[in-house]
C-alpha cells in the first residue's frame, strides 16, 4: 500500500508544471509554424506572469475568507481545466486570426494562459494538500515535480522537433534589358524543416494523458488523505491514554502532580524532530531575497524571452537541444541540491555570478542575432547549448538552496520567498516584452539565407 501511495504522489507531482514545460520544449517546432515566430517565447513569458492571478486569488481567499475555498475541490477544478486545455490545444494550436490586421495564434495564446493558470495555481494548492498525507510522501511528490520537466524534454528529444536542413532551390526569373526580356536561373539556399517523428497533435495528446494521470492519482490520494485523517483522529485519544498509563506505572500514583510535565516532555520530543529554526541578520536576509528576485527575473523573465534569438542563428538543431537539455537541467539541479546541499551564502553568490556570466553570453548572442559569434562553426553550436544548460542548472541550484535556507527560518519566510520570486519574474517579463515585440530590438532571419560577413 505504501509503494502504491508513493507512486500516486509521484504521478500527482508530475502534473504540477508539465503543461508549461511541454510548451517550452516544443517551441523549436512551434516557432516555425505560428505567426509570432521568434517572438513567441516572449509572448509565453508574459502570459505566464499574467496567470499569477490564480495563486494570488487563492492566497487572498485563504487570508481574508479562510475555510471558504475547499482545497480538494479547487485541485479537482484546476487539474480538470488543465486536462481540457491540453486536449483543446492538441487540435487548435495552429488556429490563427487577424488582430489589428496582423495574424496571431489566438487559440494557442488563450489556451496557454489557461495552462499557465493551472500550473501557477498548483504551487499554492498541491503542496498544502500533500501536508495532509504522511511526511515520507512529500519527497516523492517533489521527485514527481522534477519529472514534470524531465519527461516532456525526453518526449521532445524523441520527437526531434524543429530539425531543419538547407536546400538549394532553383528559381527562374525574368530580366528585362531595354526591349529584350531574358530568363535567368537563380540558385538560393532555403530552410526546409524535416518532418518530426510524430506530430504536435500527438505531443499535446501525450501531455493530456499526463494531466489525466495526475487527475486520477489525485482522486486516489484524496481518499488516502481521508483515511490518514481518520486514523489520526483515532490515534490521538489512544496516545493520550497510553501516555497516562505509562506515567502512572513509571512514577507511581503519588507523582500524579508531576503529570503536567509529560506535556513538556512530549513537546521537547517534537522539537527534536522538527528542524531547528535558524535566525539570520537583516543584511543576510536582504541579500537572500535580492538574490531570489534577481535570479527569478533572469530565469523566468529576461532570458527565456530571447532564447529563440540566441539559439536559432545556429540552426534549429541547436535550439532544439538547448530547449530540451536546459529543461532537464532544472530537475537535475534540484536532485543535486538534495544530495549536496550548501547553505553558504558565499557559494550561492559565486554560483549566481557564474550563472550571470552564462546568461550574459546568451544575451550577447541574442543581441548579435542574426549574425552571432562562431555561427558557421560547430563550436558555436556546442557553446550556446552548453551555456544555456549551465545557466539554468546553476541558477536553479541557487533558488532551491535559498528556499531551503528560508524554510529553516519560518513559514512566513517561505511565503515571502514566493512573493519575491513572482515579483522578480514579473519585472523581468515586463522589461523584455516591449524590447522584443514593440521596439524590435532583436532581429530574426532565415538561417540558410543569411548574408553575414565572414
Amino acid at each position: 500500500m505504501a509503494l502504491l501511495t508513493h507512486l500516486l504522489a509521484c504521478v500527482f507531482g508530475t502534473g504540477s508544471w508539465v503543461a508549461i514545460n511541454g510548451l517550452w520544449v516544443e517551441l523549436p517546432l512551434l516557432v516555425t509554424v505560428l505567426p509570432e515566430q521568434w517572438d513567441l517565447p516572449s509572448y509565453i513569458t508574459i502570459i505566464i506572469q499574467m496567470a499569477n492571478i490564480g495563486p494570488l486569488f487563492v492566497t487572498l481567499m485563504h487570508r481574508f475568507r479562510p475555510g471558504l475555498l475547499k482545497e480538494v475541490a479547487v485541485i479537482y477544478v484546476v487539474v480538470s481545466v488543465g486536462v481540457v486545455a491540453c486536449l483543446l490545444l492538441a487540435f487548435l494550436w495552429n488556429y490563427t486570426s487577424l488582430i489589428a490586421g496582423t495574424p496571431h495564434s489566438t487559440a494557442f495564446l488563450v489556451l496557454t494562459f489557461f495552462l499557465a493558470l493551472v500550473d501557477c495555481t498548483s504551487s499554492v494548492t498541491f503542496l498544502p494538500f500533500m501536508m495532509q498525507l504522511q511526511p515520507q510522501y512529500l519527497t516523492t511528490f517533489f521527485i514527481g515535480e522534477g519529472l514534470s520537466g524531465l519527461i516532456p524534454a525526453l518526449i521532445a528529444l524523441g520527437q526531434g522537433s524543429g530539425i531543419s536542413t538547407c536546400a538549394n532551390i532553383t528559381h527562374t526569373v525574368n530580366i528585362t534589358t531595354g526591349n529584350e526580356t531574358e530568363q535567368s536561373t537563380v540558385f538560393q539556399l532555403e530552410t526546409r524543416y524535416l518532418p518530426a517523428n510524430f506530430s504536435t497533435l500527438v505531443f499535446f495528446l501525450l501531455m493530456t494523458v499526463m494531466m489525466l494521470a495526475c487527475l486520477l492519482a489525485f482522486f486516489f490520494l484524496a481518499r488516502q488523505s481521508q483515511v490518514w485523517e481518520l486514523s489520526q483522529q483515532q490515534l490521538f485519544p489512544s496516545s493520550i491514554m497510553l501516555s497516562s498509563v505509562e506515567q502512572i506505572s513509571n512514577e507511581g500514583a503519588g507523582s500524579q502532580l508531576s503529570g503536567g510535565c509529560s506535556c513538556s516532555k512530549d513537546a521537547k520530543g517534537h522539537r527534536d524532530i522538527l528542524p531547528e529554526k535558524v535566525s539570520y541578520p537583516l543584511a543576510k536576509l536582504s541579500f537572500i531575497y535580492l538574490l531570489i528576485a534577481w535570479v527569478s527575473a533572469l530565469t523566468n523573465g529576461v532570458l527565456p524571452s530571447v532564447q529563440s534569438y540566441s539559439c536559432l542563428p545556429y540552426g534549429n538543431t541547436a535550439y532544439h537541444l538547448a530547449a530540451t537539455l536546459s529543461s532537464m537541467a532544472n530537475p537535475l539541479a534540484c536532485i543535486v541540491a538534495m544530495v549536496l546541499p550548501s547553505r553558504s551564502l558565499a557559494l550561492l553568490g559565486t554560483l549566481t555570478m557564474a550563472g550571470m556570466g552564462f546568461g550574459a553570453y546568451n544575451m550577447a548572442i541574442a543581441v548579435m542575432s542574426p549574425c552571432p559569434l562562431l555561427q558557421q562553426s560547430q563550436w558555436g553550436d556546442a557553446t550556446i547549448v552548453l551555456s544555456w544548460v549551465l545557466f539554468t542548472g546553476t541558477l536553479s541550484y541557487v533558488k532551491v538552496m535559498a528556499g531551503v535556507i528560508l524554510r529553516s527560518r519560518s513559514h512566513s519566510a517561505l511565503v515571502c520567498y514566493g512573493a519575491v520570486e513572482q515579483l522578480g519574474s514579473l519585472l523581468g517579463a515586463l522589461l523584455m516584452f516591449p524590447l522584443v515585440n514593440i521596439y524590435g530590438f532583436f532581429k530574426s532571419a532565415d538561417y540558410c539565407s543569411l548574408q553575414c560577413p565572414t
